[in-house]
């Protein structure tokens, strides 16, 4: 359509998309009453705009997303190397070819997915990367002057008129390069090597930030911050079930030997995330981000994985292969003065465990746990290999009073939560449901574990030992 700039064409689109109540975003989980109607009304506005978020919170998702709004393809003039539009081109090399060819000018059409360019900021990203340079060796050829625009070699943010330009982490930028950003967005021209020129391209700017680094003292001028439309913030899932979502969505658990992973265990995987973001030695300015419960979630699948590969049999992951996955964790997380103190590893394992605790909390609150308790505080203990397959757990869990019918409560409410546990599995699923009542025993300190016994009686239970408190 003649004269429809991009931010019309998005517009446009965007109306219909919202009359048609299509979804926006799809594969954006826990953003529907909060993020997302902050962007369709940027994009109604015509705004560029940011989004301001930490890590792992789908910023960079979202503005590639955006490319589905653009029309499937538009015209451009073939050969111009910024796809002039053919009603108004916007260099001299495509005006100089319609007045040429006239009717016969050659046109080609445009992808959306190539009118997508992004470009992540580094301190050493320069104006000629964003803007463009001036190519003396071109210059010669043509037999023009330096100041030519015929002279310049356009860099990324020429290259993407008539699309959208996405930098990631504005912030990094250098405060000339903002500078050449909002003469762009703004004035529609640029200074090269000293030369003057108009620029007035037809673009779409996003950008995405840490909103820490996002202050008006902070890496952002003022002049490219105030020419900014909209400012978006995004956020970490609010509801474990909602970060269940996601990494559910974004991990690889498909295995050719198939894992089942209980509803208690993907919930106490999401807990982590959660638990980690509300840790005081973990650093906040840094977060948490989404992938750490979906990195995680993948490595208790491979380990219970690689158990059914020793043992044979189907995979079921435990509560326990949280532990085994802390190499997920540790590499996740940035750590305060007192957690470096501590150490990565041992942060992340007392992380694990109080999310184990929430989660047996909120599943097992109206379990009779108490004697089982009572068994350990007798003095009695109990080892759980993990190295061996959950049949051979049978024998020694039977010594536990109520523990099985209690794990076999749980295992019920796990199979329905999955619809109904497949037979090769069934079986496994109560011994697997008692270490997690175990694990959770001990998370809130009613009962004790340590490699050379396992489960045995808390500490607190002990003569001369504190009081424990569930």
């Amino acid at each position: 359509m003649a004269g429809r700039s991009v931010r019309d064409e998005l517009r446009s689109n965007l109306v219909a998309a919202l009359q048609r109540r299509e979804p926006l975003f799809p594969g954006v989980v826990g953003y529907g009453d909060t993020v997302v109607p902050a962007v369709v009304n940027a994009l109604l506005s015509r705004h560029n705009f940011i989004l301001l978020g930490l890590r792992g919170q789908a910023k960079t998702r979202i503005l590639r997303q955006l490319v589905t709004l653009l029309d499937e393809e538009v015209p451009y003039l073939e050969g111009t190397e910024l796809h002039d539009d053919p009603f108004a081109p916007l260099t001299a090399e495509g005006r100089g070819l319609v007045a040429e060819r006239g009717e016969a000018t050659p046109i080609g059409w445009l992808p959306r997915e190539q009118r997508y360019v992004e470009k992540l900021a580094t301190p050493d990203t320069t104006v000629a990367d964003i803007v463009g340079d001036i190519d003396p060796i071109k210059a010669a050829r043509l037999g023009t002057r330096l100041g030519d625009e015929r002279a310049v070699h356009f860099g990324l943010l020429p290259r993407a008129n008539r699309g959208i330009f996405a930098i990631n982490e504005l912030p990094d930028l250098a405060g000339k390069v903002q500078v050449a950003l909002f003469n762009v967005m703004q004035e529609g021209d640029v200074q090269i090597k000293g030369y003057p020129m108009r620029l007035p391209l037809d673009v779409m700017l996003v950008f995405s930030a840490n909103p820490e680094d996002y202050t008006a003292r902070g890496k952002i001028i003022t002049p490219l911050k105030d020419r900014i439309g909209s400012e978006v913030r995004t956020h970490y899932p609010q509801r474990v079930e909602e970060g269940m979502a996601i990494t559910r969505q974004e991990a690889w658990t498909d295995r050719a030997k198939g894992v089942f992973v209980p509803a208690f265990v993907a919930e106490a995987v999401e807990e982590v995330a959660f638990q980690a973001r509300s840790d005081a030695r973990v650093d906040k300015h840094s977060g948490v981000s989404q992938r750490l419960p979906i990195s995680l979630l993948e490595n208790v699948v491979s380990n219970a994985e690689r158990r059914a590969l020793a043992h044979g049999g189907q995979g079921v992951a435990r509560i326990s292969d949280l532990y085994a996955a802390l190499p997920a964790v540790t590499g996740k997380i940035e750590l305060e003065y007192e957690g470096e103190l501590k150490g990565a590893e041992s942060v992340a394992r007392e992380i694990v465990r109080r999310a184990i605790g929430q989660v047996f909390g909120r599943r097992g609150a109206e379990l009779d746990t108490a004697p089982i308790v009572e068994y350990f505080d007798a003095g009695n203990n109990l080892r759980l290999p993990s190295d061996l397959p959950s049949s051979d757990w049978r024998a020694p869990l039977v010594e536990v009073p109520d523990l099985l019918t209690v794990a076999a409560e749980l295992a019920a409410a796990t199979s329905r939560d999955a619809g109904g546990v497949e037979t090769a599995v069934s079986d496994e699923l109560p011994l697997v449901s008692a270490e997690f009542v175990l694990e959770g025993l001990y998370a809130r300190r009613q009962i004790g574990r340590s490699e050379e016994l396992g489960y045995t009686v808390a500490e607190a239970a002990q003569p001369g030992a504190r009081p424990r408190w569930n």
